[in-house]
């Protein structure tokens, strides 16, 4: 559930949380609660809105990730990030933690995704083929522990679950995330994929702007990694 402390970034335009491992960012076919809504009502009552809030989602990631989500508050952030988001002029960059060490420390990958809706996975193929999407990202390698590997990702197209499809076809499947190879799930039922930090161009103010989340405290390999890189 969302707490007010889990706000990372807010001016009049637009606002950033850091999302918590199993929150929803809008609802889902049973009207689960999920941020958008909870946010909605916070705003609300803290500015003592007599009518309806307006929140604008500008980006998902999903249920089992966690950290920084963008939304907007007024419908002309909202128009204009949209634009910006189609336009690849939002840079978002993600930490993920993999069950296998990289080849090279350092490269792109390029796949061909497929989404499956039956059972909410996509599959990343190395050809092109019918009705899949073309999708690419550029990762780092930062730190190492004794079973697991930290990279930095960052992302250039937005495909349903890109990060979780392209480095499992990769051989580098992340930590927890059962359906796409990994070799035991996480004990808070979710996966060690965080989006760490969102950069761009303020949309009214057009100043830049990079907000960064900082990754879930109650995890001790998160913090590891956290303390091992700055």
């Amino acid at each position: 559930m969302f707490q007010p402390n889990d706000i990372i970034y807010e001016d009049n335009h637009l606002l950033v949380v850091n999302k918590r491992c199993g929150d929803l960012v809008q609802p889902d076919p049973d009207n689960t609660s999920a941020l958008e809504d909870q946010i909605k009502e916070f705003i609300r009552q803290r500015d003592h809105k007599p009518g309806d809030v307006f929140l604008g989602v500008v980006h998902r990631i999903d249920r089992p990730v966690s950290g920084a989500v963008l939304f907007a508050k007024t419908s002309k952030a909202l128009s204009r990030l949209n634009e910006m988001l189609r336009r690849g002029e939002i840079e978002k960059r993600y930490w993920a933690v993999v069950e296998s060490r990289p080849t090279v420390e350092q490269g792109s990958l390029r796949h061909y995704i497929v989404r499956d809706g039956r059972n909410n996975r996509s599959h990343a193929y190395t050809s092109p083929r019918s009705e899949a999407k073309e999708a690419r990202l550029n990762y780092t390698m930062l730190g190492c522990s004794e079973r697991y590997t930290l990279l930095e990702v960052e992302l250039l197209t937005g495909r349903h679950h890109q990060i979780r499809a392209q480095l499992a076809k990769a051989g580098m499947s992340i930590k927890g995330d059962l359906k796409y190879g990994a070799k035991r799930s996480n004990p808070n039922g979710g996966i060690s994929l965080h989006s760490r930090s969102i950069a761009l161009m303020h949309p009214v103010r057009k100043e830049p702007i990079e907000v960064v989340a900082p990754t879930p405290t109650d995890d001790n390999l998160w913090r590891f990694f956290e303390d091992s890189v700055k």
